[in-house]
């Protein structure tokens, strides 16, 4: 039995492939609609699965090329996350079986797929983990430098086998390490769940996240692009939780905080804590906004606002975060920025041992928060800021 899934999202149809095939399907996926009603020539499928808001080409062109143009009375199912009745009732009305909204777990659709075709009869295959296929599609950046006995590789590994719709991005910044070597080993036979941008010199983290940043916005599937420390003190579930906010609301930018609060497990070494303190007013005074905690290491972006934070260098290397912030501001004037930015709190936050962060490295962000107020200086009709000075110690 030939399944044939069509939809512009790489990330949605890997998973349903790699289900079907393991239950006895033949299945043929393709990102592009055009070549997916060329292949639907070719193939011949028993059923055809399409999304319907795809570039160019709509699911429901699909749909009416094969109803109306092929007459064919092959099984169509919809998987989408348009909801709107007019859309559905159109589908319905040009003829197709099924219609799913997104987010929906595999095993449903699998189940879905037998009710219209049949099974193959050596599906026998069980299935134990749920996955549900998302809507949106998250590219994670993750700066590396030196990790090769910090890197919880399993962690990573076992949540793109449990969640659907992530890619990650280790940048390796110019390790002396092996850590290059673990993360290519990470990779293998994940590759398109995993990339590796390897920096042959060591640029600090905020250059590493920038670069890894502007390497993930070339990706078209994606919807949202952020950034997770490689140690994991704020956990992949909790930078879940910064999607779905993100998903679901007029947000660009929602940024974890590491507040200290009932029900959440947040720890900080005590001096760190009272530097924290210090740097966050300061901050607070130089962005005229009032956050809790801008430097947490788990942020998710819209897509569209990524060029506006990172196509030019950063002028400090810790508090980059800052100048993301001080960017929105200029671009989009005080008011309009304040309104497209989110600070959430996190359910946990470790500090983690071995951080590169060192004691006398806080001391110099004062500092590089002196230069940050004079390097973007200016008002809010600035449409693009040029930093002329990096500074990387």
């Amino acid at each position: 039995m030939k399944v044939l899934a069509i939809d512009d999202q790489q990330l949605v149809l890997l998973p349903l492939q790699k289900r079907l095939v393991e239950l006895g399907y033949e299945v043929k996926i393709e990102t592009d609609a055009v070549k997916g009603i060329e292949l639907f020539d070719t193939f011949n499928p028993d059923l055809v699965i399409v999304d319907i808001n795809m570039p160019g080409v709509s699911g429901l062109e699909i749909v009416k090329h094969i109803r109306l143009t092929e007459k064919s009375e092959t099984p169509i199912m919809v998987l989408s996350g348009d909801t709107k009745d007019e859309t559905i009732t159109e589908g319905f009305e040009l003829g197709i079986d099924d219609y799913m909204k997104k987010p929906l777990s595999l095993n449903e659709i699998c189940l879905r797929v037998k009710r219209l075709i049949g099974a193959p009869e050596l599906a026998d295959v069980a299935t134990t983990n749920n996955v549900i296929i998302q809507e949106r599609c998250v590219g994670v950046v993750i700066p590396c430098y030196n990790e090769e006995e910090r890197l919880l590789s399993k962690e990573f590994t076992d949540y793109l086998d449990e969640n659907s719709g992530y890619h990650l991005c280790f940048v390796n910044d110019g390790s002396k390490d092996k850590t290059l070597e673990v993360l290519h080993k990470l990779q293998k036979g994940r590759e398109d769940y995993i990339s590796v941008y390897n920096c042959e010199k060591n640029g600090g983290k905020a250059e590493a996240v920038r670069l890894g940043m502007l390497h993930m916005a070339k990706k078209e599937d994606l919807d949202y692009i952020g950034f997770l420390d490689a140690d994991l003190s704020t956990d992949l579930a909790d930078f879940d939780d910064l999607v779905k906010t993100i998903e679901n609301s007029d947000f660009k930018i929602v940024s974890g905080s590491r507040i200290s609060r009932m029900g959440a497990n947040i720890t900080k070494e005590s001096a760190r804590k009272i530097i924290s303190l210090t740097i966050n007013f300061i901050i607070r005074k130089i962005l005229k906004m009032d956050f809790k905690d801008t430097q947490c290491g788990a942020k998710i972006f819209h897509k569209d606002v990524i060029d506006i934070a990172f196509s030019e260098k950063f002028v400090t290397q810790w508090i980059f975060d800052v100048e993301i912030f001080k960017r929105m501001s200029l671009h989009f004037g005080l008011n309009e920025a304040k309104a497209m930015l989110c600070e959430q709190p996190l359910k946990r936050w470790i500090h983690a041992d071995g951080s590169k962060l060192s004691m006398k490295d806080s001391v110099k962000i004062v500092g590089q928060l002196a230069q940050i107020a004079w390097v973007y200086r200016g008002n809010a009709n600035n449409n693009k800021i040029k930093p002329s000075l990096a500074i990387n110690s």
